[in-house]
């Protein structure tokens, strides 16, 4: 029951990073161009695109420690690292949304700390767009060739 939960969750906080993420990066792209002023909205915005891929981080981490999948493959890694699906879930996810998370957190903490505005908008675009391009990859999206799930499970 705690791992169906968890999944739900996992699936369901997916599209919160991603629509915060899109929306962090399209102000921050807006703002780079027009060069406008780096507003309290546009820094609430940073601020809760972090802490929403953060609570997506300790969800993707727990449930990484229950899912069964995971389990299996470290437990029989030389036969498991074969199965593209198992790859997947044990290594190639964990490891991309890690790096994202890490850019979206050092994007958000050198944005937070940039004196000029449009050097702001640069960071958080350069950041959250990196990232964004990497949670894209990592998604096990229905259409992915390397390991695929519904868009909400």
């Amino acid at each position: 029951m705690m791992y169906q939960t968890l999944t739900f969750l996992h699936s369901l906080f997916r599209w919160l990073v991603l629509l915060s993420l899109l929306c962090s990066v399209f102000r921050a792209w807006k703002g780079y161009s027009a060069r406008k002023e780096f507003s309290g909205t546009d820094n609430s915005l940073r601020h809760w695109t972090a802490t929403i891929a953060h609570i997506q981080l300790v969800l993707g981490i727990t449930l990484y420690t229950q899912s069964p999948l995971v389990k299996y493959f470290w437990k029989n890694f030389d036969q498991a690292k074969a199965s593209l699906d198992l790859l997947f879930f044990g290594l190639i996810h964990i490891g991309l949304m890690l790096t994202a998370i890490v850019l979206i957190t050092t994007g958000s903490s050198m944005t937070k700390r940039k004196k000029d505005n449009r050097e702001r908008f640069r960071t958080m675009l350069v950041y959250y767009g990196i990232a964004l391009i990497i949670i894209f990859l990592a998604i096990p999206w229905p259409f992915s060739p390397f390991a695929n799930r519904p868009y909400l499970r």
